[in-house]
């Protein structure tokens, strides 16, 4: 196994699919994508080496990817090229065929290597939007003039992308119209979000998945072909199995052990699944907060915020609170003459109830994020401490 660096820069990830391509034909080394320089042999990370060294690495081994550590300590997945196979296959029958990919996210996260093997597995590299500096729309209108005529074009972003493309509006936007589709994940998608890019002529799908499931694999809340999704009794956690499930995490079998069992991986997510078969994400099992004995989930809080006209971004936490337990706090971005507060609490009020009602309500210019576009919580609850 090998680290591979990347930046951010076409050079970097070119070299990338290179060494991907190879691993998860079986012909080279099992690859770890790391953020660093290029022209760096980074080391691999303590459990890895530890696992490659005791040999203690599932056959068929291809890519590992870290998780993006919520916790503080990313976990390391290890994906076999069989199940990232199944993965990209599944994807492009569920979007109608094979098309030319575009990459403007990290390379080295699971949803960034995702869209380098569904290119490459669909016959050409995928184009490259450089991001060494972040994501820039303008880049996205250059790099999608760098795409082949008269194949499909497909891309994955996370709802921060979006959402700065349709502030920045004309070319940027116009180019993203183009695309026969717009996989949208790493983050709850909010519904106004997609409404405006939808009568902009986005053609967005919300993806569901994590590193442990190669990356997306519930698209628009169904399930991909061959992906199964089950409920666990008791708990309510949303349960993923089919082929493209990873092998687990190297380095630490017992964390493997509680995650992935018989029926599949056992998310950290709160679930529901309709009659139709399809599954509504409710929350992080661990983000529930428990006020004056009331259960509440920030999800649905941050739904009932983000209907509020003006609101373009919320995150709800729970704070200590000697007389409640917790209370409910919230995070909130709105436009310059946003709704008032009052305005806010009744908005949670009508759609959740008394308990949900924010008892800490706090305005910023942005929400603090980890990993590409999920909320940091813990940086949010800090902040709504007085703490950050």
């Amino acid at each position: 196994m090998r680290a591979v660096g990347v930046d951010g820069s076409p050079e970097s990830v070119a070299r990338l699919g290179v060494a991907l391509r190879a691993a998860v034909d079986g012909d080279g080394p099992a690859v770890l994508p790391v953020r660093a320089r290029p022209g760096d042999e980074p080391p691999l990370p303590e459990p890895v080496a530890r696992a490659v060294a005791e040999e203690a690495v599932p056959d068929g081994l291809a890519v590992v990817v870290a998780t993006s550590g919520s916790t503080g300590r990313p976990k390391h997945v290890a994906l076999t090229g069989a199940a990232l196979r199944a993965s990209a296959a599944a994807t492009e029958a569920r979007l109608g065929g094979p098309g030319t990919w575009l990459l403007a996210l990290p390379a080295e996260h699971v949803a960034g290597v995702q869209v380098l093997l569904r290119a490459l597995l669909a016959g050409s590299p995928a184009v490259v939007q450089d991001v060494r500096e972040g994501f820039r729309p303008d880049g996205l209108t250059r790099a999608t003039g760098r795409m082949r005529h008269g194949a499909r074009r497909y891309t994955s972003l996370v709802p921060t992308q979006l959402a700065r493309v349709l502030e920045h509006g004309s070319a940027p936007l116009h180019a993203l119209a183009g695309y026969d589709a717009v996989l949208i994940g790493g983050a709850a998608l909010d519904p106004g979000l997609r409404a405006r890019a939808e009568e902009a002529g986005v053609r967005v799908v919300a993806t569901y998945g994590m590193s442990e499931t190669c990356g997306g694999c519930v698209y628009d809340a169904v399930p991909l072909d061959g992906v199964t999704v089950t409920i666990e009794p008791g708990s309510g956690r949303v349960v993923l199995g089919g082929p493209m499930l990873g092998a687990g995490y190297l380095g630490a079998p017992a964390a493997t052990a509680d995650a992935f069992g018989p029926d599949g991986f056992r998310t950290s997510d709160l679930g529901r699944l309709d009659a139709d078969g399809s599954l509504t994400v409710l929350g992080r099992a661990d983000d529930v907060v428990t006020t004056g004995g009331e259960k509440v989930a920030p999800a649905a809080v941050e739904r009932a915020l983000l209907r509020v006209p003006g609101v373009r971004a919320a995150c709800v936490v729970g704070l200590p609170d000697d007389e409640w337990g917790q209370v409910v706090a919230a995070l909130v971005v709105t436009d310059a003459a946003g709704p008032a507060d009052d305005a806010l609490r009744d908005a949670v009020r009508e759609a959740c109830g008394r308990a949900a009602v924010p008892r800490v309500l706090h305005r910023a210019a942005a929400v603090p994020e980890r990993g590409i576009g999920k909320p940091d919580r813990v940086a949010v609850a800090a902040l709504l401490s007085g703490t950050g």
